[in-house]
């Protein structure tokens, strides 16, 4: 299992467990994570499963697909060095211990 923490806007945090293969949006989902909508269902067609990465591990992460960086565009306040969209996060041993914060609020 892998371990990911959530970290809210307002400073609060979730840390949950994932099975490798997973989406950082399904473990979010699974774990009730205020703040991820996830209105499309993980099908990268909406940004309201935004979050910013830490700078730890984002560097770990396959890069940006050209789809998840036009969303991009549409998140609350994104940050080019750690946006990225949950859905598009395929979790993986490597990436254990993965920290992400919610953004204040979605699109």
């Amino acid at each position: 299992m892998i371990t990911v923490t959530f970290e809210g806007a307002d400073g609060s945090r979730i840390t949950t467990q994932a099975r490798p293969g997973m989406t950082l949006m399904e473990a979010a989902r699974a774990a009730s994570v205020p703040g991820i909508l996830a209105e499309c269902g993980g099908a990268c067609s909406c940004s309201t499963c935004h979050v910013y990465v830490a700078p730890d591990f984002f560097d770990l992460l396959e890069p940006a697909g050209e789809m998840e960086v036009d969303l991009l565009d549409f998140a609350w306040e994104p940050d080019p060095a750690r946006s990225r969209l949950s859905c598009q996060i395929v979790l993986s041993e490597a990436l254990d211990g993965l920290v992400a914060r919610v953004p204040e609020r979605q699109g």
